[in-house]
């Protein structure tokens, strides 16, 4: 039996494995737990291991390239139109294995495990960031039922606490009083952990050089910089700062209007994380880099003098990731007076 491509639909415990020689055609059907995926595969010569970027891909993934096997990871997305009528494990498993056959096929770079863990403190730090601003939002509310209007702001919420319960005039019953105290516990409680995590991020940046010279990048920080790099690694997998900036959605929709083009808002396709961390930081950086005497600071006068503020800022965006691709792929250090070339 020649396998050309074995295509692997993952599930929680069983997966459905599609195997396809060079011409297309379906030889093998079989539905395995991961392990046995691992010892089938050993027996196999080197050929195409075919699977969506989901959750336990890149771990399996990098068991079967140890083996010596051909890794194809793709988006979900890229994979749905060719899947046929009566959508189950089975025909998803083929979908994939036709999928990764397509010469036009882009591809998901395997990630290693510093990068996925990397990755999933980002995730527990926006889990915990929002529930943080969910108890802030609820503690507020709390206090308004009851006739104390606080301003918005963590800041200025604890400081507001602090005269409340430091006095005896808050007009509260004692089962409120002792709530209230619970939950500004539990919302400094969640402030350190995150704060915990921010140090962390901090010690990466310190260890890894690839991320030293991103935040050198004004408007990068050190929480986009850990972000990207577990994201894209070196950025081998884009061919150019473009490439990147339109994976992130930071690119705009052109369309043509009277034979001429026209350009939309952007995409927004993408990582969202990411993107959102890179327009909050451009927001941050946009006022001092638009007075600066540099390249960067004349472009931005101008592109302010004719655009909305919002735009400039979603723009410097953009050039900031095409920045951080050209950092990443050249070794190389920003420099202010080429930013805008870069």
């Amino acid at each position: 039996m020649n396998i050309a491509i074995l295509g692997i639909d993952l599930g929680k415990n069983l997966c459905s494995v599609v195997g396809v020689d060079d011409t297309g055609a379906v030889v093998l059907r079989r539905r395995m737990r991961h392990q046995t995926i691992v010892q089938y595969a050993s027996g196999l010569p080197c050929c195409v291991m075919a699977m969506e970027a989901c959750c336990g891909a890149h771990h399996l993934g990098r068991i079967l390239q140890a083996q010596g096997h051909e890794i194809r990871l793709m988006s979900p997305e890229y994979v749905r139109p060719y899947v046929k009528a009566q959508k189950n494990d089975d025909r998803d498993a083929e979908a994939i294995a036709e999928a990764a056959s397509r010469p036009t096929m882009r591809f998901v770079e395997l990630k290693s495990q510093d990068q996925l863990d990397l990755q999933t403190l980002h995730r527990v730090r926006s889990r915990l960031v929002n529930a943080r601003k969910t108890l802030i939002n609820q503690l507020r509310a709390v206090l308004l039922e009851r006739g104390y209007v606080v301003a918005k702001g963590p800041q200025r919420l604890d400081r507001a606490l602090d005269e409340m319960l430091a006095g005896d005039d808050l007009d509260i019953t004692g089962r409120m009083r002792t709530l209230v105290t619970e939950m500004r516990n539990e919302w400094r409680e969640l402030g350190q952990r995150i704060e915990a995590l921010n140090a962390e991020f901090q010690d990466h940046v310190r260890e890894h050089e690839a991320a030293r010279r991103l935040i050198a990048i004004p408007g990068i920080g050190v929480l986009n910089a850990t972000a990207l790099t577990a994201a894209i690694g070196d950025g081998s997998a884009f061919g150019r700062g473009r490439d990147l900036a339109a994976w992130l959605g930071l690119v705009p929709r052109q369309v043509s209007t009277g034979g001429r083009p026209k350009l939309l808002g952007i995409t927004k396709r993408g990582n969202k994380y990411l993107r959102m961390l890179f327009i909050h930081g451009a927001r941050a950086a946009l006022p001092s880099l638009a007075k600066s005497a540099t390249p960067l600071g004349q472009w931005l006068r101008g592109l302010l003098a004719r655009a909305h503020r919002n735009v400039t800022v979603v723009a410097l965006a953009a050039k900031m990731v095409r920045i951080a691709w050209a950092t990443l792929r050249r070794n190389a250090t920003f420099e202010p007076a080429h930013g805008a070339a870069a």
